[in-house]
């Protein structure tokens, strides 16, 4: 009787390892579910006679590997979510229609352009062929296939239902990937307006205000305060400003979002600036609302999908905390892993933390006493993610009037200053004449 090595996770949510014998796999999954455990890996162990014919079976594979490094891979640069949800779709489509695994692999991986992600699948190919797992192969390529991919290819694999996972990973990977497009599409229109305005003013600061102040200087006129301040914005933007400038105002304009973005990058590196800085963006007003709901949609989502794949749910709340994305949300959802070990509910922790709404907490709350928890909090994630959509074009509609505003104020403050000086010089002169 062959011996399966297992990873698994006790009432307390703590991981255990061990072996048992059985006849098959499922039969491996029962005992270990019969000793009070959650199976999260199950793998049959190689006896030696098994093991010679899998280096028989790797020696021929790496003759065939030895041909395809004559090929030329590029494999700069890492794979985009685009491509992952493409393959994955993909995937689920061909195990759906049964082929084998490897075979399914293999299609996918040559009909790939040449990149990182076929580099990565050619590994993966030779991992399976070997005797691994799929969500093994896929585990040693973390900046490929996360920590959600890899556990939910695991729980399909155990659960026999790897074509059905595969199709509610693509669905997941595919309505993230919709969100966010939408929110980045409502948002292209402002950031270009304000980036050619910016140009614009910087342009006229730079070569139109010095001319106007030579001629006021010809003319000895007696210039307003408006004037002498945009004067002096001028020539700091152009560096004139006073002899202890070293660096021109227009350097500053143009490199000094990227030097603050750099900035907020390192600072989002350690654990206090995180925290921080995510504790403000969600408190700012209007933007802190679409990032609270962006926020739920995205941790509903992939809880309720980890749950209806088979993951105990210790781990998947735990798998959702490290992929929220925001420290307030990491902090809530540590609180519920605590809650549920300890046997208590899900929705009491987060009912008070005060980090959602009180009809989601509800939601949950009836979710978990129906049992149909990971359908409640699908329908929670679809309902976030058509409230973030409303409050996108809301925020793109209060946008675009700000904008005008605030670019009039400032074409026209430069208009009034510079006409101010122009019809006293006009009173003099027809003074004189």
């Amino acid at each position: 009787m062959p011996n399966y090595a297992y990873e698994a996770l006790n009432s307390a949510g703590k991981p255990q390892k061990g072996t048992v014998e059985a006849t098959s796999s499922e039969e491996a999954i029962q005992r270990i579910k019969s000793q009070g455990y959650f199976p999260t890996s199950v793998r049959e162990q190689k006896v030696k006679g098994g093991k010679s014919g899998a280096k028989s079976e790797s020696a021929k594979g790496g003759k065939k590997k030895k041909k395809k490094k004559g090929d030329i891979s590029i494999s700069i640069g890492g794979v985009s979510q685009n491509k992952l949800t493409t393959f994955t779709r993909q995937l689920s489509t061909l195990q759906d229609a049964g082929l084998p695994l490897l075979r399914s692999l293999q299609i996918l991986e040559q009909q790939q352009k040449p990149g990182k992600l076929k580099s990565i699948l050619g590994d993966v190919c030779e991992d399976v062929e070997a005797g691994a797992t799929l969500s093994d192969a896929m585990a040693k390529h973390p900046k490929a296939f996360d920590r959600l991919y890899c556990k939910m290819v695991n729980a399909g694999e155990i659960g026999g239902v790897l074509d059905l996972i595969l199709q509610r990973l693509a669905n997941f990977m595919e309505k993230a990937q919709r969100l966010k497009r939408r929110i980045i599409g409502a948002m292209i229109y402002p950031t270009v307006v304000i980036i050619v305005a910016v140009l614009i003013v910087t342009g006229i600061m730079y070569f139109v205000i010095p001319q106007f102040q030579e001629i006021f200087n010809d003319f000895e006129v007696a210039l307003p305060w408006l004037t002498l301040f945009l004067i002096d914005a001028s020539a700091w933007v152009a560096g004139t400003l006073h002899e202890d400038q070293i660096i021109p105002g227009w350097i500053w304009i143009i490199f000094g979002p990227i030097i603050l973005f750099f900035i907020f990058k390192l600072i989002r590196k350690t654990g206090p600036g995180r925290a921080t800085t995510d504790i403000i963006r969600i408190r700012i007003p209007v933007i802190g609302n679409l990032m609270r709901k962006t926020s739920v949609a995205r941790f509903t989502r992939t809880l309720g999908t980890l749950i209806s794949a088979g993951v105990p749910i210790l781990e998947a709340i735990m798998i959702t905390r490290d992929t929220s994305g925001n420290y307030v949300y990491e902090k809530a959802l540590t609180k519920v892993h605590d809650s549920i070990r300890e046997g208590e509910t899900f929705a009491d922790p987060l009912r008070e933390s005060k980090v959602c709404d009180a009809l989601v907490v509800n939601m949950i709350d009836v979710g978990e006493e129906t049992g149909d928890l990971d359908t409640m909090l699908m329908k929670i994630a679809d309902n976030y993610d058509e409230e973030v959509d409303v409050a996108v074009q809301s925020l793109l509609s209060l946008l675009e009037p700000l904008l005008v505003v605030v670019l009039g104020t400032i074409i026209g403050t430069i208009v009034i200053a510079l006409f101010m000086p122009l019809v006293a010089m006009i009173e003099s002169v027809s003074e004189g004449i």
